[in-house]
């Protein structure tokens, strides 16, 4: 009896006790989040902020605070060259955004609700400008779009037509950037057409609307949340993009906030603190526009999907789905055809400088002379290895830090998730030049030999990318029925046994997407790398620029080539990775 009545004293204190162990191993997983994303966001920033208002960098020259003021921020926004390079970004930002809106919500319009042909090739190459490197694109269009020897301009001449186009201006620039970032635009507004339904339409038809005025006063409307997404993304995007800005608006001396930032760093002595400066105000901008996103679709309701089920319904063109048609054509022969001719034409001929078009088809004036030139550098190839490894290594910690940050947020109730959600997505507001510049101020003076190195650019993408995996990877999860998790726990498996064998099986698929997503996003990028590189660690993007900007035009075109068919050949790979990692899932499930 007295051993029962032991037993049963016991049984609540061995209860607590393993609920105190329970708790304190929450709050360890919680910290143990939360001091990584410091040490990859708060950190870098903390020290830029720093750095702007103290005019030193806090790990080389340590913390001065009695330095501290916002005289840099004053002298920086009185500065007439930054208040140029601001207005020059609001313009070029605001005029690509709104070419992106009206190519974006056209062709989403074509895709779902017409009866045109070929909606599968229109909708892919809707978004087939994603997968360009904003570098590549502006270098092809500089090709075509030189004032004096752009192709363009040669065939005009040929065919004696006296118009000339000039992409080196803030015509160009907005061009290319409505042509390339119009996918934004068109990925959300189609999802949001396929899923409202028709009846809405349909009502206002039998009302006496016309189609036309139908789709302006009802379905635009009541897929505004979209649109707004769409519009500010794409905004935010152009905002942090430095390759385009530095390849068409550089000759036009038409200088760009990001422009400037690396400007102020590359003169002899670098302005580190001015630099920091513009960076954080170039920050701050992005934030007040994400925040302005969350503000617009907030309080409003866009209800438009109920419990009944319905089909979206296909507007029946006639004849005009024809001119539809070549709409969509003319699109992609504008943002692939033209662009890669360009790069084939340049990459392959041995002079640039074409007087007819005959001379195009001139079979003498080709040969592989670039591509020799190219491939016979050891930093070319270099930095083909480098932008491999870095890729791979973003894609494998990346991808496991955003589903371990995903699961945290979608999947448990610990404590302090509402925090790592919050610094999770910070980076939002951060454009990729600016992450640049952080990690700069907060890692170069640091032991270690962390700066220079294949890791710096590795974390810093990371750090950049980090709310693009989370999010892709989320949808996977959310997916995922509570149920199934119960039923292991039943079973007798832990947390980590649960996710191993119920949950990682599941999403393997939303998993392999992210990791993929994080691998080409980290090996196009340019603006994170300008600041970061090392001659060991040259990466490909900027090795790009470094070619076009010291006029070798040809083994630019080459090596832009070069970049292209790599992404391509990874691209198939990975498409078909996930395929198998679909099947995978689904047979487990099974």
């Amino acid at each position: 009896m007295t051993s029962i009545t032991q037993g049963a004293a016991s049984a609540p204190s061995l209860r607590f006790a393993g609920q105190a162990q329970r708790r304190a191993l929450a709050w360890s997983w919680t910290c143990g989040l939360l001091l990584i994303l410091t040490l990859l966001v708060i950190y870098p920033v903390a020290m830029l902020l720093i750095g702007a208002i103290t005019n030193t960098n806090p790990i080389v020259e340590g913390y001065h605070f009695e330095r501290a003021s916002l005289d840099n921020f004053l002298a920086v926004l009185a500065n007439p060259n930054v208040q140029v390079a601001l207005v020059n970004s609001l313009i070029a930002c605001a005029g690509g955004t709104a070419l992106a809106v009206v190519i974006g919500l056209i062709f989403s319009w074509i895709v779902v609700r017409t009866d045109t042909p070929a909606k599968r090739l229109i909708a892919m190459s809707s978004i087939v400008p994603l997968f360009v490197p904003p570098l590549v694109g502006a270098v092809a269009w500089a090709i075509l779009g030189s004032p004096r020897t752009g192709l363009i301009n040669t065939l005009l001449a040929s065919l004696g037509i006296d118009f000339r186009i000039n992409l080196y201006s803030m015509g160009g620039l907005i061009a290319v950037f409505g042509m390339y970032y119009a996918p934004y635009v068109y990925m959300f507004t189609a999802s949001a057409l396929r899923n409202m339904d028709p009846s809405l339409e349909e009502a206002a038809e039998v009302s006496g609307a016309g189609a036309v005025r139908t789709l302006f006063t009802v379905t635009f409307p009541l897929i505004a949340p979209a649109i707004v997404s769409g519009m500010l993304l794409s905004f935010i995007v152009m905002l942090g993009i430095y390759g385009i800005p530095a390849v068409l608006g550089a000759p036009a001396n038409i200088h760009v906030l990001t422009t400037y930032i690396f400007k102020l760093t590359a003169w002899s002595p670098p302005l580190y603190s001015t630099a920091a400066a513009v960076a954080v105000i170039l920050m701050v901008v992005t934030g007040l526009l994400v925040w302005a996103q969350a503000r617009v679709l907030s309080g409003r309701s866009y209800t438009t999907v109920a419990g009944k089920a319905f089909r979206p319904r296909a507007l029946r063109l006639g004849p005009w789905r024809w001119l539809t048609l070549g709409l969509a054509l003319f699109y992609l022969v504008v943002v692939v055809v033209l662009p890669t001719l360009a790069l084939i034409v340049a990459g392959f001929r041995k002079f640039l400088f074409i007087r007819s078009l005959t001379d195009v088809f001139d079979e003498r004036a080709y040969s592989l002379v670039h591509f020799e030139r190219l491939l016979a550098n050891p930093l070319a190839l270099r930095s083909i290895v480098n932008t491999m490894e870095v890729g791979l290594w973003t894609a494998a910690i990346g991808g496991a830090l955003a589903f371990a940050i995903g699961y945290t947020i979608n999947r448990t109730q610990l404590p302090g998730r509402r925090g790592i959600d919050i610094i999770s997505t910070l980076p939002v507001a951060i454009p990729g030049l600016v992450v640049g510049v952080a990690y700069l101020w907060a890692w170069i003076g640091l032991p270690g030999g962390l700066y220079g190195s294949i890791w710096i650019l590795a974390l810093a993408f990371i750090a950049r990318f980090m709310p693009d995996t989370i999010k892709a990877l989320s949808t996977s999860l959310m997916q995922i029925h509570k149920e199934l998790e119960e039923a292991s726990w039943i079973c007798g498996r832990g947390m980590l046994g649960t996710i191993r064998s119920i949950v990682l099986p599941l999403a393997k698929p939303g998993v392999v997407a992210a990791m993929t997503l994080l691998f080409i996003l980290a090996i196009r990028e340019l603006g994170s790398s300008l600041f970061l590189y090392t001659s060991e660690t040259m990466v490909m993007a900027v090795l790009l620029l470094d070619y076009y900007e010291g006029g070798n035009v040809g083994v630019t075109a080459a090596f832009s080539l070069v970049q292209t068919v790599l992404l391509a050949v990874l691209i198939g790979f990975t498409q078909w990775l996930s395929r198998g990692a679909a099947d995978g899932g689904v047979g487990r499930a099974g």
